[in-house]
């Protein structure tokens, strides 16, 4: 069994269960309307991850003007030669000391992985089930409901571009453009402008920049291989996480980012204007 099987059935019976309650609607419909409630309950699930993860990029920009400067403090005492174990100790304990002043956790990318296993259990789930395979709630008769179902007439258990008719390539490839340009927008857009760049290395500049576009690019790809109802999951999500991100961009810019010297510029501008009424 794999370690994954666990949150799978916990997750088939979210599906399964959002279906039946939605089933008043129609199969095609209800179907779409369960999909996107798997989305939403999984996100609200995982809201205080998310939570958890602004603040430790809070903590840490607030924290890191003085991580520079003990690196630099630490780097001129060992440039006639290696560190000494006296000066590394030393080291740890003062940035120790630093982020507990400013709350960064010790295990904050905990928060980021544990996201993780989840998404790659729904990833099996729907794989699974447009298999016709049965997974915990999603039984025999559920998993041929699923297999009955379409979108704009395509199916929602199609697997890839070249796996139907032409309508089918259609709706596939638009629904994966879909998935790929919400994903680079919102990275574009209210992501990179949210972190803190000021004196990384060229090299890790280029690399975040690069990053919407390898991340659309490997959607446009995976939509080659993966059913369509995991392309319809994709939008959703998608749609979900750049709320998400406008959502903090707006009110809960990180310190020190293009984000928060627009949200001071915006708070100025305001002052201005109440002072003048």
């Amino acid at each position: 069994m794999s370690v994954l099987a666990p949150l799978s059935h916990a997750l088939a019976a979210v599906l399964a269960g959002a279906h039946h309650v939605l089933s008043f609607v129609g199969p095609n419909v209800s179907w779409l309307l369960a999909i996107a409630a798997v989305v939403v309950l999984v996100r609200l699930a995982l809201l205080p991850l998310t939570i958890r993860g602004v603040r430790h990029s809070h903590a840490s920009a607030r924290a890191r003007p003085q991580l520079q400067a003990l690196t630099k403090k630490y780097s001129k005492k060992s440039s006639s030669g290696s560190p000494s174990q006296a000066d590394v100790m030393a080291m740890m304990e003062e940035r120790r000391k630093i982020n507990e002043e400013h709350g960064v956790p010790r295990f904050a990318m905990l928060a980021a992985f544990a996201q993780l296993p989840i998404f790659l259990a729904l990833y099996h789930l729907l794989s699974d089930v447009s298999r016709n395979n049965a997974v915990g709630a999603m039984n025999d008769s559920l998993v041929a409901s699923l297999g009955k179902a379409t979108f704009l007439g395509t199916p929602l258990t199609g697997h890839g571009y070249l796996s139907g008719d032409t309508t089918h390539l259609v709706i596939t490839l638009g629904l994966a453009a879909t998935a790929a340009a919400v994903s680079y927008l919102s990275q574009r857009l209210w992501v990179l402008p949210n972190m803190v760049r000021t004196d990384l290395p060229e090299s890790m500049v280029r690399m975040q920049e690069l990053m919407p576009v390898i991340s659309a690019g490997g959607m446009l790809l995976a939509g080659s291989s993966v059913p369509l109802a995991l392309l319809v999951y994709w939008v959703i999500s998608g749609l979900w996480t750049a709320g998400q991100a406008a959502v903090i961009h707006r009110w809960f810019p990180t310190p020190g980012s293009p984000a928060a010297a627009r949200a001071e510029k915006r708070h100025e501008k305001r002052a201005v204007l109440t002072t003048a009424r």
